[in-house]
């Protein structure tokens, strides 16, 4: 019994080669370290489960299941992270959407509206320049002609913006000097919103600009940017209509 204590002592202060070891001193190292595999729960993952049959021409199928038993097992970790972190990135997307709806509904006049849209919505969403304009329509506003709102002329608006959509995300930006003026060199991906028109308000366009590429994604849902669109639009008519 002496010798075999000596014995696990030895295994376990000492640095051994491979082939060094055999197996009836590992077999005596774990029989006196009975909490070594529980204390080293990796060592049994990282082990080469035993075959049920050898030789040539033969496939252990228990163990080729086991190994894909266990890829599907790392795959299905990564999928959940993915899960965790995209519905990590919707929340936050949620509340900065929510928050820049009520920063618009506080406006206090045309003026405060066109202010928030043009300072506080880029801090609000995390984007670098926002910026909203109109086309010429019978009857519009004056104050559509402010400096701080982009002047198109008729039909611009279906040109940026597809017909069929009211909202449109951009991966890459090439051009955006006809949407985002003197800050279009700031612009390399973008969210563009359609206004609809209302009694004496013609079309409308509200651009969200950010300086990297792909902050906005065509596989981007565009349920929250149209919800701050449809707001923005009825804020508008509110103060211009009435």
């Amino acid at each position: 019994m002496r010798k075999k204590e000596e014995n696990a002592i030895s295994l376990e202060s000492t640095d051994f080669a491979p082939g060094d070891l055999s197996s009836e001193q590992v077999l005596d190292f774990l029989q006196h370290n009975p909490e070594f595999l529980a204390e080293n729960a990796q060592t049994i993952a990282e082990t080469a489960p035993p075959t049920r049959w050898s030789g040539d021409g033969v496939i252990d199928l228990q163990r080729f299941l086991m190994d894909r038993q266990k890829d599907d097992l790392n795959e299905l970790r990564r999928a959940a992270q993915e899960v965790i972190e995209t519905s990590r990135g919707n929340m936050s997307s949620q509340s900065r959407t929510h928050s820049a709806v009520l920063a618009l509904l506080s406006a206090n006049d045309f003026d405060h509206l066109l202010r928030i849209v043009n300072d506080d919505i880029p801090l609000l969403l995390d984007v670098d320049v926002a910026t909203i304009g109109f086309e010429p329509g019978d009857g519009a506003p004056q104050a559509l002609t402010a400096a701080n709102i982009r002047p198109f002329q008729l039909g611009d608006i279906d040109t940026v913006l597809d017909p069929d959509y009211d909202v449109v995300l951009l991966k890459e930006v090439a051009e955006s000097k006809a949407v985002f003026g003197s800050a279009a060199s700031l612009v390399r991906s973008a969210a563009l919103m359609r206004l609809r028109p209302g009694r004496s308000v013609p079309a409308g366009l509200i651009a969200l600009g950010a300086r990297s590429p792909g902050f906005f994604h065509p596989r981007q849902g565009t349920e929250l940017i149209a919800f701050l669109a449809r707001v923005a639009g009825l804020c508008i008519h509110r103060w211009l209509e009435t």
